[in-house]
């Protein structure tokens, strides 16, 4: 009798040994989720961040691309006054629908090979958004307007400098009479709402 006793108690599991036991599963438990939440967090954050930085370089490509077919042709504006080829407007200095930017881009071809007038773009800082300014025409007719489009969120500074023929830099262009129709390069310095600085240059020479 005695040794059928000894038996059944050394072959199961006391109380405290279960309470130990689901008090170590329940730490495993927490620490595997902490590890997984941890593991989730960082992988949406290293998508929003890769989102973000393709946004930048799909912005700066389709800048730059405009950027090179840039063409020395000044415009005429709505109340006869002529405009320069490019604009450069300093900081806060309320150009034409506060564009920081404005320039006449070459026209082209399209994929029909029907021929593509030149175009007048421009750029500015709306709500933290950089939006593209686009007119039907080069030379204004009163009341028109451009298209906009949202090309870039998340920006809280969208700051220009100018490279004259000098090579000095200017936030205005033209920065003087005497320079020519396009600067020799142009500096974009983006100031995201994160706090991030990104800065680019495009030559036009």
């Amino acid at each position: 009798m005695s040794m059928t006793r000894n038996r059944t108690r050394t072959g199961g599991f006391t109380l405290v040994e279960l309470l130990v036991a689901l008090l170590v599963f329940s730490l495993l438990a927490v620490m595997g989720y902490r590890g997984l939440t941890a593991l989730l967090q960082t992988r949406t954050q290293l998508d929003l961040e890769t989102r973000k930085y393709e946004t930048l370089s799909r912005f700066f490509v389709r800048l730059d691309g405009q950027v090179a077919q840039a063409i020395a042709r000044p415009i005429r504006l709505a109340d006869g006054t002529e405009q320069a080829a490019w604009v450069g407007f300093p900081p806060n200095g309320g150009g034409l629908e506060d564009a920081r930017l404005m320039f006449t881009r070459a026209g082209g071809v399209d994929a029909e090979g029907m021929p593509i007038a030149p175009q007048r773009l421009g750029y500015r800082l709306h709500d933290r958004q950089v939006q593209l300014l686009r007119w039907n025409r080069l030379d204004r007719a009163p009341n028109d307007k451009p298209l906009v489009d949202d090309v870039l969120d998340g920006v809280k500074e969208f700051n220009l400098r100018h490279l004259s023929s000098a090579s000095a830099w200017t936030t205005q262009w033209p920065a003087a009479v005497s320079e020519p129709p396009l600067p020799k390069g142009v500096e974009v310095e983006l100031v995201l709402v994160s706090g991030e600085k990104v800065v680019r240059f495009f030559s036009l020479q």
